[in-house]
């Protein structure tokens, strides 16, 4: 695509500073550097999203994730990490070629990832609902 940087650094048309590369896939660090090491991982065709991903696609990228993710462990003795992808400006996706974040994290980071309990508003019969209305996508 021609307006993409993740292409860009793909075809090597701008600097990346590259972990790992394969046929398919190409990490490398992320320029924000959210926490020391902060690492992306791109398929090598265009995809915009996790709506246009195959499957295959998908095993590929994912293929590399754990060797990655040990990688960043030994290199950094980080304590965890974060493995995020957004999808859709909404989700804070701000590069539209398909990407994972991967994040180590650290005890004194200022890294903060918030998830809101509505578990309140969702009983049992509410989740069945949800359930039921994915389920049938799933089989159409």
């Amino acid at each position: 695509m021609e307006n993409c940087v993740f292409c860009k650094i793909i075809a090597r048309e701008i600097p990346g500073h590259v972990l790992y590369e394969d046929n398919d896939v190409l990490v490398f660090l992320d320029i924000s550097q959210t926490t020391k090491g902060h690492t992306l991982v791109v398929p090598k065709t265009h995809r915009k999203d996790v709506f246009e991903m195959e499957a295959s696609e998908m095993e590929k990228l994912f293929s590399v994730v754990p060797k990655i993710a040990r990688a960043m462990k030994t290199t950094f003795n980080c304590s965890g990490l974060n493995i995020i992808n957004n999808n859709g400006e909404l989700a804070g996706q701000t590069v539209f070629h398909y990407h994972v974040h991967l994040i180590p994290r650290y005890l004194d980071d200022r890294f903060k990832v918030l998830f809101v309990n509505n578990m309140a508003e969702y009983d049992g019969d509410a989740l069945a609902a949800l359930k039921d209305e994915i389920k049938r996508k799933l089989e159409s």
